[in-house]
């Protein structure tokens, strides 16, 4: 244990292939039967899709789940200059001799992890389509530079995320992508959920500073029609608590983790200050 802790000081490597650490899963709040639903998804081995506004909680529910599952978690974050190579592999050139490189994916499939694409809608659709042969009843993944097919692992299960909220012409899954899988909605969490979330990830912070942050977190979403391309996360809220227990002014707080990072409009930042200073009265000095 000591050990771990050291090399998590250190930023040590780790394998991509990660099995659940002991001890309790990491915290997730339920909002809904989103646990049931992936249990059930997960007994049939069902790819599953995740849709939701940024910081929501997707990924610490999928490390939650699969914690609980017991299964490794392989997770990739997409981008508009991931390769369908970076997910599969590559020949490498290792002295005189080209060997080959497994990716993320295929270590995933071969070794039975759960693996996470987040934010697949960042991908290229050219590299999206590498999963297909994954999603039905083939579980199969095509090394084409190696001229092999994978069979994969039976307890290998692929599952994806992407926000709605980003959904363009030039960025959005296509219908043949979506309708492989078996999805979740999620949302921000209800007050109560987020007070509770909010409270455990800042370790603690005091009643009344709890109930003002998540207040004027919630009432600054109302701005999302107004002009702001993002609102206020329940992930925003968790640093700006955390900045708080630190010992930060709270007000101050709220500035960096859930006004600076939102926007850089001078009225908007306003607004937004104008929202955080009303529920933190008499400690709004700033």
């Amino acid at each position: 244990m000591v050990k771990k802790f050291i090399d998590k000081l250190r930023g040590v490597e780790r394998d991509v292939i990660q099995g659940p650490e002991d001890g309790d899963a990491p915290f997730y709040a339920a909002q809904g039967d989103e646990i049931g639903f992936f249990r059930a998804a997960y007994d049939q081995r069902l790819p599953v899709m995740l849709k939701g506004p940024t910081g929501c909680g997707k990924t610490r529910f999928l490390e939650h789940v699969a914690h609980k599952l017991g299964r490794p978690l392989v997770t990739v974050s997409c981008h508009e200059d991931l390769t369908s190579s970076d997910l599969v592999g590559r020949f490498l050139l290792q002295g005189e001799e080209t060997v080959w490189q497994d990716g993320p994916l295929t270590k995933a499939v071969k070794e039975g992890a759960i693996c996470y694409l987040d934010e697949i809608v960042e991908a290229r659709t050219d590299t999206t389509v590498v999963i297909h042969p994954l999603t039905d009843h083939r579980r199969q993944l095509p090394l084409d530079k190696k001229g092999q097919i994978i069979d994969a692992h039976e307890d290998f299960m692929l599952v994806i995320s992407y926000n709605p909220g980003y959904q363009t012409v030039l960025k959005d899954l296509k219908p043949s992508t979506k309708q492989r899988f078996v999805g979740y909605s999620f949302d921000y969490p209800s007050e109560a959920v987020e007070r509770e979330i909010v409270a455990r990830e800042s370790e603690g912070l005091d009643g009344d500073l709890l109930e003002k942050l998540v207040a004027a977190g919630r009432q600054a979403r109302n701005l999302k029609d107004h002009g702001l391309d993002e609102v206020t996360s329940t992930r925003a809220l968790v640093y700006a608590g955390q900045l708080i227990q630190a010992g930060m002014e709270p007000v101050e707080a709220c500035r960096a983790a859930m006004v600076a990072p939102i926007t850089d409009d001078p009225e908007l930042s306003e607004a937004l200050m104008e929202i955080v200073r009303a529920h933190f009265g008499a400690e709004a000095t700033a």
